[in-house]
């Protein structure tokens, strides 16, 4: 995304086409592709996640992608220019992003998941249906509680016998984290890099960061899959290497844009008990607390900004006061 003059401005070595084959934490070095060995005194681990596919007939058709890089991007966009139907496999936050872009060019759209409402896992059923009812208005159809079972050149085959018709597909159904480098080095790996709450993992003066790292969170370690995350990390990481004792604080954040509608998140839930919603979801301004045990864990919003900073602030702080004030002006 950048030229190599801003590289070298920052006096940066920047080395493409010749991946790290193996990291030796005992002798402080790597060993690239090629045979280069590089030594380090600070090593960061921000290999990222790696997009999955699902193991079905045709899943490797020219026209079946997946979204993670710049070029997956622009080869979507090739495809869309001639195609007129599309299907998104995976009603995720980037399946669903996909098909708001694909419809606003102007294809029919058609989103397959085997959840019965979309982004319930993270947003709960009633924000979910929400969701899904802005993508209707649009004109998306969903396939709901329903797992393709062959891709072909010109349509989806789905479990129940329907034939879909696209000339493309789209995967969105999860990623996976780059572990493998870390796992060979005999770092600490469980469903992730594991680290301590400085993002150092297993190894002296080897830190990660990113969609591969599982830090802790309010008493465990998650693994999370926000760019936001990611960014706020590596500075964390920097100052960590430069001495900083400082732990990271950051509250987990993100956000999802379909159609004009923004969606932010605040926190972190994989589970919760109890969902409030203040204002009113239909008329897109509206603010949903998610807690467990009487705490809350996130709140996402639509078109409340302020609230959302208030109460990114609050989680920083550990202001529970604050906090429910916050939920109590949402009104």
């Amino acid at each position: 995304l950048r030229g190599r003059d801003v590289y070298e401005g920052a006096r940066i070595e920047l080395v493409l086409s010749d991946p790290v084959a193996t990291i030796e934490p005992g002798d402080h070095r790597v060993t690239l592709a090629s045979g280069r060995t590089v030594p380090y005194g600070a090593l960061l681990l921000a290999t990222g996640a790696a997009p999955n596919r699902l193991a079905v007939k045709g899943a490797d058709g020219a026209h079946v992608h997946v979204l993670r890089t710049l070029a997956d991007s622009r080869a979507v966009i090739a495809r869309a220019t001639s195609a007129k139907r599309a299907v998104v496999l995976g009603a995720s936050f980037i399946g669903l992003e996909v098909a708001a872009s694909l419809r606003q060019r102007g294809l029919d759209v058609v989103v397959v998941g085997p959840e019965a409402v979309p982004l319930a896992r993270v947003l709960g059923d009633v924000t979910g249906a929400f969701v899904r009812a802005l993508h209707e208005e649009h004109g998306v159809g969903f396939r709901l509680g329903r797992t393709p079972v062959e891709i072909r050149d010109d349509a989806v085959v789905l479990d129940d016998g329907e034939v879909v018709p696209a000339e493309l597909v789209v995967m969105g159904v999860g990623v996976r984290p780059r572990t493998e480098l870390a796992e060979r080095a005999g770092l600490r790996v469980d469903r992730g890099i594991v680290t301590d709450e400085r993002l150092r993992t297993s190894a002296p003066d080897v830190w990660a960061a990113g969609d591969v790292a599982r830090f802790p969170w309010r008493g465990s370690h998650v693994r999370i899959e926000h760019f936001a995350v990611a960014a706020r990390q590596g500075q964390a990481v920097a100052r960590s290497m430069l001495g900083e004792e400082a732990e990271v604080r950051d509250v987990p954040f993100f956000w999802s844009q379909h159609y004009d509608v923004s969606i932010s998140y605040v926190g972190h839930a994989e589970s919760w008990d109890d969902v409030q919603i203040r204002g009113d979801l239909a008329k897109r301004d509206a603010l949903v607390a998610f807690r467990k045990g009487g705490e809350v864990l996130a709140v996402a919003t639509v078109f409340r900004d302020g609230a959302s900073l208030a109460v990114e602030r609050a989680l920083e702080t550990g202001d529970a006061a604050a906090l429910e004030a916050v939920l109590r002006d949402a009104g």
